[in-house]
């Protein structure tokens, strides 16, 4: 890749504005708050039943959907995604069902079989009936006989409008049947994209009902009375909103939306990167093998390390506060399109116009910060080695996927090519470190200097 000459017009246009994501922030908030005070409201409206904080998995879930809702009718009613181009769409049609039939059965029989493998795939997986996954495994389970009955006039009410009905899924329901000619490299499109959408769902769904315990059942009030404790309530408060919008974006794929994964990853560099970061094949933590903790109280370690020093810990508490809200901002962004290993449309906006990848840079910035793993208790040069050279490793392999996105992406839309170069020039981060790395990369014999340096 070589760089063009400096962009010199505006930051390519964003598939996605600023105002879906917030609206889904403010609905997901008002539940938040309502879940926490609720004694106070049950009083006050002398409600039946117990007075206690909602804090079950259930009103974590039912925050999915306040989160979801504001978000797609701004969507909707607002920016009017549902007419773009993009979505494949031509409302003005209506093909008689007639017409339609043969492709809107072949569709049924593609995704109800890729259901059937997605299903299968979890009950021969052990982690997946064990906690913290239960939860997800009742609440997909709960949902399989009404989504598969509202995906047979859900797919003939699409396909009468779809400009070409004959997308990825009705390639695979081809080979399935075997009736008609498929293009095998549909069939990998869409056993990629559903892959991730497998994986990832029952993943966010699990972590949702514990984040958001977290974040209701804790006094506030003491919390809010330390820099630790606010810090803690606080970053909670921001990992939170990332699990909501981000549960939201894995769920809501959808045409009618302009939310519909257009391509899963096609790498396998991208996929491994990717997976060593989640279960069951995380790498990272105790008893892994990338653990750069030992001898320190893990993410808390900053709180132990400044003890003594209170004007220190709060601008350190406030610190660690802005890189998490930094990255729930890189989630927010994506409004409904949040989702790993895919491309749904381009993200120039929000913390994408400073760096193409603010969630990853934020999130190792704050673990650098607040584990500050050369700070032992052990008083062990060793472990304050391994620790820092562990953590090192850690933020490589977030780099490596930082890599392996802008691949594909580059790839995928001639927008995200410009996006990527205008950043090059304009990134008020990326910018700085590209010159320095073709800098760096002029002085290396063998290297042109036009190459394109890594940047974040």
């Amino acid at each position: 890749m070589t760089t063009r000459p400096a962009p010199s017009g505006p930051r390519p246009s964003s598939d996605v504005s600023a105002a879906i994501g917030l609206t889904g922030v403010a609905g997901l908030a008002v539940w938040v708050c309502v879940c926490h005070f609720w004694p106070e409201i049950a009083d006050a409206l002398n409600a039946p039943g117990p007075r206690a904080r909602l804090v079950g998995p259930y009103a974590a879930l039912l925050g999915l959907v306040i989160t979801a809702l504001p978000m797609v009718l701004w969507s909707v009613l607002i920016d009017k995604v549902h007419l773009r181009p993009s979505t494949g769409i031509d409302w003005s049609l209506r093909r008689p069902i007639a017409a339609i039939f043969d492709i809107s059965v072949t569709k049924l029989a593609g995704l109800w079989a890729t259901w059937a493998l997605i299903a299968a795939l979890y009950c021969l997986c052990r982690w997946y009936w064990s906690s913290p996954y239960l939860i997800a495994m009742e609440v997909l389970s709960a949902l399989a006989l009404p989504l598969f009955v509202l995906s047979i006039p859900y797919v003939f009410w699409l396909d009468r409008r779809l400009v070409e009905s004959r997308d990825a899924c009705w390639h695979f329901g081809a080979v399935l049947i075997g009736r008609e000619a498929a293009d095998r490299s549909q069939v990998w499109i869409h056993l990629r994209a559903w892959a991730v959408k497998g994986f990832f769902t029952a993943f966010m769904i699990s972590i949702v009902p514990g984040g958001f315990t977290n974040l209701v059942a804790p006094d506030w009030s003491v919390m809010a009375a330390s820099p630790a404790g606010l810090a803690a309530i606080l970053v909670t408060l921001m990992f939170v909103l990332d699990e909501q919008v981000g549960t939201v974006g894995y769920v809501l794929t959808m045409k009618p939306l302009d939310a519909q994964i257009r391509s899963a990853n096609p790498y396998v560099a991208g996929w491994l990167a990717a997976l060593l970061c989640y279960p069951p094949f995380q790498i990272m933590g105790a008893g892994r093998p990338i653990f750069y903790t030992a001898g320190t109280d893990g993410d808390d370690n900053w709180a132990r390390v400044l003890g003594g020093f209170e004007a220190l810990q709060w601008g350190w508490a406030g610190l660690l506060v802005v890189l998490t809200a930094i990255y729930a901002w890189a989630t927010v962004a994506f409004g409904i399109r949040f989702s790993n290993l895919t491309y749904r449309g381009v993200l120039t906006n929000g913390p994408y116009a400073f760096t193409r990848h603010p969630a990853y840079l934020s999130k190792n910035l704050f673990w650098w910060c607040a584990v500050l793993p050369m700070f032992v208790t052990t008083g062990s040069f060793t472990d304050m080695v391994r620790n820092t050279f562990f953590l090192g490793v850690v933020s490589a392999i977030y780099f490596w996927r930082a890599r392996t996105e802008e691949k594909h992406l580059l790839a995928e839309d001639p927008k995200y090519v410009a996006y990527w170069h205008w950043m090059e020039a304009n990134g008020l981060i990326t910018a700085p470190l590209a010159r320095l790395g073709r800098a760096l990369n002029a002085r290396r014999p063998g290297v042109q200097s036009a190459s394109a340096a890594p940047s974040s």
